[in-house]
């Protein structure tokens, strides 16, 4: 009886503490790499030839199976501090190995070289692990 007690106790103690931990503390963190790329266009980039760049990188997740997140957009910053550079995307992935296989996959190639080179005046990329 004396030990049919102490476990309901500890047990009642045990789910009292973890309704106060939040599950983020539970559970191991994951670690997320960003791949986060910016362009400048040539003047020869007509914005069909940009349409087209931005359709293509876009199409990218979907044939690379290392990418777990995509997001992009155009600069629009009051700032002025851009230095010309329009574009920004950002490829996640969960490690270095994905992002190796995302640069040696043929579609991010195709893309690179085919319809990005051609039109690309400057480029910026930094790639960092996700702090939190």
């Amino acid at each position: 009886m004396k030990k049919t007690t102490i476990l309901f106790v500890l047990a009642l103690t045990t789910v009292a503490v973890l309704s106060f931990v939040p599950l983020a503390f539970l559970k191991s963190p994951q670690k997320v790499l960003r791949h986060v790329v910016m362009f400048k266009f040539t003047a020869a980039a007509t914005p069909a030839i940009v349409q087209d760049i931005e359709n293509t990188f876009r199409a990218l997740p979907s044939k690379v199976p290392s990418v777990k997140g995509f997001e992009w957009g155009t600069n629009n910053s009051p700032e002025g501090f851009n230095e010309g550079l329009t574009h920004c995307f950002v490829v996640s992935f969960d490690d270095e190995k994905g992002r190796q296989a995302y640069r040696d996959n043929p579609a991010h190639n195709d893309f690179v070289n085919n319809h990005l080179k051609p039109y690309m005046e400057k480029v910026l990329v930094v790639d960092y692990f996700v702090n939190q």
